[in-house]
């Protein structure tokens, strides 16, 4: 991961704060079974963190297919984030 973050053109800061953003949402996601809101949080920033993912392998040229798994997570979270939202009532 340290060779793909060097090839992206971000710093190990970046690197680790990454990092520390996915497991914070996915931990966020699991306690979201029992706290709906932290869930919804958690998805909408892992969504946010993917569509920056995304937006860095466009930057750097990478193909559809290198960049798709950050697509498909982005869809994924939008889709977890939507039903969340839709059981909370927060949208129809």
């Amino acid at each position: 991961m340290q060779d793909e973050f060097t090839r992206f053109g971000l710093t190990n800061v970046q690197r680790k704060l990454t990092g520390v953003l996915q497991v914070i949402g996915g931990s966020g996601l699991l306690v979201g079974f029992l706290v709906p809101v932290l869930g919804l949080i958690s998805s909408l920033g892992l969504t946010l963190l993917m569509i920056l993912g995304f937006a860095v392998r466009l930057k750097i040229k990478d193909s559809f297919v290198q960049a798709a798994p950050s697509f498909i997570f982005i869809l994924l979270n939008g889709y977890i984030s939507y039903k969340i939202a839709q059981s909370l009532n927060i949208i129809t």
